[in-house]
């Protein structure tokens, strides 16, 4: 070979290995070895060309094509060259519905290739996942959310705990146990250790002398990392491709043990239980290494063989160990390939070799739950997988199972499918906490139980004794609650002594546990559309019937209108973060309105990219007391079209999100957003069911109702009992102008109550007020009247506050009048004909056009004990409470658009 052709040959071998020759490759690059090479490759392109020796000349190849590096005639696979495939869009663009079709993913590291699902829907990874048993009773969960959760059995019952990182650490994706102490690493790759309940980070730190690449410790980010069987050492894979080992805790001792000559370590397989100094591992690209530290070398690669070849290479993550399959000696490393098959790793007679069991049928297999040792069954061992469409399968392979193969296994598949209306997360392995029974992380966010009956479920804690000839062999699921942080229902456990408690749980009554939760519900302000309040008792926004907007503003001791002027017409307030408050105009176009610098600007949000036009947006601006502040803070809006769109707020990086619609249902309103429930927007479609949208895992729920209860299109008011407690309700219209409320608590879960109508004669016509002190909220009345439904020592009742009176027609701003006996109406009780237009002046008067009944406007918040409605008339009307459930109405508020004339102050804003 010519030097002209050597110099060639190796510019090529280094193009393949970390860029690939492409038709656009430019010149060769300089002949630099990197330690670690973290850029993904994405192939673009389906034409690649090799250098043939015999022609003296470059010929295209065929796809796929194994790309080898030989040196001293031992050849080595590095790589795969395979046909790129259609994205979704392109599938569309030519007229082909790839719903029901064959699905391609691009290759990622940690991704699957080759995917082909039929009619089935393939489900997004989760990467923050992971399920940890530290003891029985003692399970810990990482949810999509990044948030850390324990599932701990109290004595009583199941409660679960939280064990977040601080905001500033960031997210965590997986929890570690060795010897009792608890380690969790951030999706940053920092490494944290619990410190009497206080998270801290725990830093490497080697040998610098003997671990040059470790120099920089500070550096170093885990990936993931896998505990030994013993449970006294963990080792880490780091984000560089360094394999890591933590030999003791108190102090820290860290070894460093490098990487594969010439790869990377992309994931940890599995470690050996009697050689407990080997761990096995797996490439970026998909090779199998052993490393042992007795031996030298301490790396040693593992070659595939030809039939392995076929199903691609391995999957980048955790696989399963079992010692006895085929003999008292034998070794078997069960792993999944890139093409979602089953293979095995054996070692017996000291010999390896590899044995593929392939997948069930039309399905790819995307993780393998970890062995427990004492299994229930006796003849047979049983793997359980999980797969990209959400279903777990059982396989069983027979003890000892010698020269039976595959084929003469009968039903080695056993598919238990999926909790129903839910399905496995992606990729994410399983739990064996118990003989029969298992833990499955869900695509929605929560856990869900396979067990054997009478063995497992949400009620039943740690099983120490059973008699295994009475137990069924056919598996059921069970679905256990998540909390808050990943948008569902589970408590907290408390400190009080009861049920609920989380160290030792004490049983006690339901049903005085179900009369005490109307007791302590704390107030979350709502506000409409038209009205919108921006700081409490100081301003608030109205918009008129003309498209004017007009802020009612309190300086300088003085109560004064403010006119903001747009060149279209708006149409509503649709929301308030930070003090930028957003509307919307007359063509759907949604803008902010705040202060820059010393002057007022607007920003339109459509016009920016993915912008979408607008009819409605959340009714609440966040729960009263809250603080704490995210860089996913979000605003959720209906677009025209009746889909929910989220429009990130955080830190002023504004960027839109669709977020679709149930099936086959368009978006009426939103009910409630995160107030209710963090990281859950409730929503009304426009068929008059309730629905609710999941932050976290972007996956939609719809709610049980009866046939006959539709909901209005009508915003909502959310009522629960404190931050520490999920209990409360959500309350709303019925189609028929009635009050219904969709209440949940721990021991009975959602229930619907049907409040109805203050009386035969009167509907209700607007949304519901915000809630005040929990157990009062006012509704508007077909007949002008507001009415007050609130609880008496925990009964519902109804009670008519009618309208302000104001029979003299004097509409000034009646600030300084509150305390006049014409102001002073009380509500009266259980009378709905009180307080009609006993005290209006003639027909004929000259300020005929004042009509003080209450429009059908949305009240808002003015304080924590006074509301603003709007009257018929165009003014606005204060009511206060005075105690308990007693109101008055406290001023009315004359306006610049009011047809009932009066005097006020007015002012243009710049």
């Amino acid at each position: 070979m010519s030097i002209f052709h050597l110099i060639i040959f190796i510019c090529f071998l280094l193009s393949i290995s970390y860029l690939v020759f492409l038709t656009s490759a430019s010149w060769c690059p300089p002949l630099t070895f990197p330690q670690q090479t973290t850029r993904q490759f994405e192939q673009r392109t389906d034409r690649f060309w090799e250098f043939q020796e015999e022609s003296n000349s470059w010929v295209e190849v065929k796809l796929p094509f194994d790309l080898v590096s030989c040196v001293n005639d031992n050849c080595t696979k590095v790589g795969l060259i395979d046909q790129t495939s259609k994205t979704e869009e392109e599938h569309l663009a030519n007229g082909k519905d790839v719903s029901n079709k064959t699905k391609s993913l691009k290759m990622r590291e940690g991704d699957l290739i080759g995917l082909e699902e039929n009619s089935y829907t393939v489900l997004p990874l989760r990467r923050r996942m992971s399920l940890t048993k530290m003891s029985d009773t003692s399970i810990w969960v990482t949810g999509e959310s990044g948030s850390i959760y324990e599932r701990f059995w109290n004595g009583v019952q199941w409660v679960i705990a939280p064990h977040d990182l601080q905001i500033s650490a960031g997210r965590a994706v997986s929890v570690l146990i060795v010897n009792q102490t608890i380690f969790t690493i951030s999706e940053e790759g920092n490494l944290y250790q619990m410190k009497l309940s206080d998270w801290v980070e725990l830093k490497p730190a080697f040998n610098q002398s003997i671990n040059k690449e470790a120099e920089q410790s500070s550096v170093i980010q885990m990936k993931s990392g896998t505990v030994s069987y013993d449970g006294l050492r963990v080792y880490f894979c780091t984000k560089t491709g360094l394999l890591l080992e933590l030999s003791e805790v108190e102090p820290p001792r860290w070894e460093n043990h490098g990487r594969p000559p010439g790869a990377d370590v992309a994931a940890i397989a599995d470690m050996a239980r009697i050689r407990t100094d080997v761990v096995y591992t797996i490439s970026p690209t998909g090779d199998l290494y052993e490393y042992d530290k007795s031996s030298r070398p301490s790396w040693k690669k593992h070659l595939q063989s030809e039939e392995t070849d076929k199903d691609g290479s391995l999957v980048p993550l955790q696989g399963c160990m079992i010692y006895g399959l085929s003999g008292d000696h034998s070794v078997s490393l069960f792993l999944l390939s890139k093409g979602g098959k089953l293979v095995e790793r054996r070692l017996h007679q000291r010999k390896w070799k590899w044995i593929t069991h392939g997948s069930p049928e039309d399905h790819h297999l995307t993780s393998i739950t970890p062995f427990l040792e004492d299994e229930l069954k006796e003849r047979f061992f049983s793997l359980f997988l999980t797969t990209s469409t959400g279903s777990v399968f059982e396989y069983q392979i027979p003890k000892h199972l010698g020269t039976v193969q595959e084929d003469q296994i009968a039903e080695a598949w056993q598919n238990h499918m999926h909790p129903p209306n839910a399905k496995a997360a992606r990729g994410i392995p399983g739990l064996k906490f118990q003989l029969g029974r298992i833990l499955f992380a869900l695509d929605d966010g929560r856990l869900a139980e396979l067990h054997l009956p009478g063995l497992g479920g949400q009620n039943s804690g740690p099983t120490n004794q059973f008699n295994r000839k009475k137990l069924s062999s056919k598996y059921i699921w069970s679905i256990l609650d998540a909390p808050e942080s990943e948008g569902w229902n589970g408590e907290y456990c408390t400190e009080e002594r009861g049920p609920m408690n989380c160290i030792a749980g004490t049983s006690r009554s339901r049903l005085v546990k179900a009369s005490e939760e109307y007791r302590f519900p704390d107030n979350w302000i709502n506000t409409s559309f038209r009205l919108r309040l921006v700081q409490a008792g100081v301003s608030f926004f109205i918009i008129t019937e003309a498209g004017l907007i007009f802020e009612y503003l309190y300086t300088e001791s003085v109560w004064l209108w403010l006119r903001h002027d747009h060149s279209t017409p708006m149409r509503g307030a649709l929301g308030n973060y930070n003090g930028s408050v957003f509307f919307v105009d007359v063509y759907g176009t949604l803008l902010i309105r705040e202060r820059s610098n010393n002057e007022l600007a607007w920003i339109n949000c459509t016009a920016m990219r993915k912008g979408r036009q607008v009819i409605g947006g959340p009714p609440w601006d966040g729960m009263s007391g809250k603080l704490k502040v995210t860089a996913e803070d979000a605003l959720f809006f209906v677009s025209k079209s009746g889909r929910l769109l989220q429009f990130s707020v955080a830190l002023r990086k504004f960027k839109w999100k669709d977020c679709r619609s149930p099936p086959e249902t368009k978006l009426a309103c939103i009910i409630d957003q995160e107030v209710f429930r963090e990281n859950i927007v409730f929503v009304v479609g426009r068929n008059g069911r309730l629905y609710q949208y999941n932050k976290v895992t972007e996956l939609w729920h719809e709610h049980h109702q009866s046939q006959h209860l539709v909901l209005s299109r009508l915003p909502g008011t959310a009522m629960r009992p404190s931050f520490f407690s999920l209990t409360g309700s959500l309350f709303m219209l019925s189609e028929d102008g009635g009050l219904v409320e969709y209440h949940w608590n721990a021991w009975n879960g959602w229930n619907w109550v049907e409040h109805g109508t203050p009386s035969k004669d009167v509907t209700l016509v607007a949304p519901p007020s915000p809630c005040i002190k929990g157990n009062q909220l006012f509704l508007i009345g077909s007949d002008g009247n507001i009415y007050l439904r609130y609880m008496d020592q925990l009964i519902w009742r109804w009670k008519n506050c009618g309208f302000p009176q104001n029979g003299d027609g004097d509409t000034r701003d009646q600030t300084e009048m509150g305390a006049n006996d014409r102001m002073q109406e009380v509500c009266m009780d259980n009378d709905p004909t009180a307080n009609l237009d006993i005290n209006l002046k003639n027909p004929n008067d000259q300020n005929r056009k004042c009509d003080p009944k209450v429009a059908p406007t949305r009240p808002i918040p003015f304080s924590e004990d006074s509301v603003i409605f709007e009257l018929r008339d165009g003014r606005l009307a204060e009511i206060q409470k005075v105690q308990d459930s007693k109101w008055v109405w406290q001023r009315i508020i004359g306006t610049p658009t009011s047809s009932c004339k009066g005097s006020y102050l007015t002012a243009l804003a710049s």
